[in-house]
């Protein structure tokens, strides 16, 4: 067995919420799994929850548009075919599917209230 296997090979920090956490791997394969390709180059961890090594966390990525750090929840990001950071999204909503934009007004709502 490698003996960096599982070690920290640097420190994430989302731009947009400041969640911060070492990351084990970055790229679309994560370490330890068969068959697993990621659809975005991310940065992810071993689950720390978890005692199977083939389990695995995705903490985040880059926005596509502008290139910022952004971790996967729902209040800073989107994965469609891409990541997005939310700015961008709203900056550019109405390239979205009418489906997403939908969801984000729902969402922007429920917020207000």
């Amino acid at each position: 067995m490698d003996s960096s296997e599982g070690a920290a090979r640097g420190g994430f920090t989302c731009e947009l919420c400041d969640l911060s956490s070492p990351y084990t791997f970055h790229g679309q394969k994560p370490p330890n799994t068969r068959g697993i390709v990621l659809l975005e180059e991310c940065y992810g961890m071993q689950d720390p929850f978890s005692p199977e090594k083939e389990k695995f966390l995705v903490l985040g990525s880059k926005c596509c548009v502008c290139n910022k750090t952004v971790c996967a929840g729902t209040e800073c990001s989107l994965f469609y075919t891409k990541r997005f950071c939310l700015p961008c999204v709203r900056e550019h909503l109405d390239q979205f599917p009418e489906q997403i934009q939908t969801e984000l007004a729902k969402k922007k709502s429920a917020q207000k209230t």
